[in-house]
């Protein structure tokens, strides 16, 4: 069990019980996956980005990325269909847990006039949204060996049915938002 979820288990779960007076354990909100996604769009001028920026993600992550691929044809962006564009990971349980882990005690802290988390960027029932404008952040990431500077998504979708409560529960997991 990590820390982060030893925590949520013996803290956090009855600071929101006591909180939004739920009556039964199962009703507290909990993290349920994050998504880190990185849109590569020069992949198309340069094929050997993608291969870069799949390593740089999967050790981040600690997985292996899925490689997404263009649905249509754009000739304004000389984008073909079938053409790689992008990348994603979906972390789920311990490797979720430990990803929010290094985000928030490690990578966060590293960016460069970082004032907080915007704390609106939640979508209605209670899921998170930011971006991170390089991958370098990461203590994994050797910002000498970096082939191009790419930024990323990271979505946090919790079982909150507010934002309130979202955002609640990922103040408590330790993301510092602005007040």
């Amino acid at each position: 069990m990590t820390r982060l979820e030893a925590l949520y288990k013996s803290k956090i779960m009855s600071a929101m019980m006591e909180q939004f007076k739920y009556r039964n354990n199962m009703q507290v909100p909990k993290l349920e996956k994050i998504i880190v996604s990185m849109g590569v769009g020069r992949s198309i001028q340069d094929k050997k980005l993608i291969e870069g920026v799949k390593n740089d993600l999967a050790q981040i992550c600690g997985q292996k990325p899925l490689i997404c691929k263009a649905k249509i044809s754009v000739s304004n962006f000389k984008l073909r269909q079938g053409v790689d564009i992008g990348l994603k990971v979906t972390l789920r349980r311990a490797m979720m847990y430990e990803f929010l882990d290094r985000l928030v005690s490690l990578a966060i802290p590293r960016v460069r006039d970082f004032r907080g988390l915007n704390p609106k960027s939640f979508d209605g029932r209670g899921n998170y949204s930011m971006g991170l404008t390089e991958q370098a952040v990461f203590p994994e990431i050797d910002p000498d060996k970096i082939a191009s500077v790419q930024g990323m998504n990271v979505a946090m979708v919790t079982t909150a049915k507010t934002d309130d409560e979202g955002r609640t529960l990922l103040n408590l997991l330790g993301m510092p938002f602005r007040n």
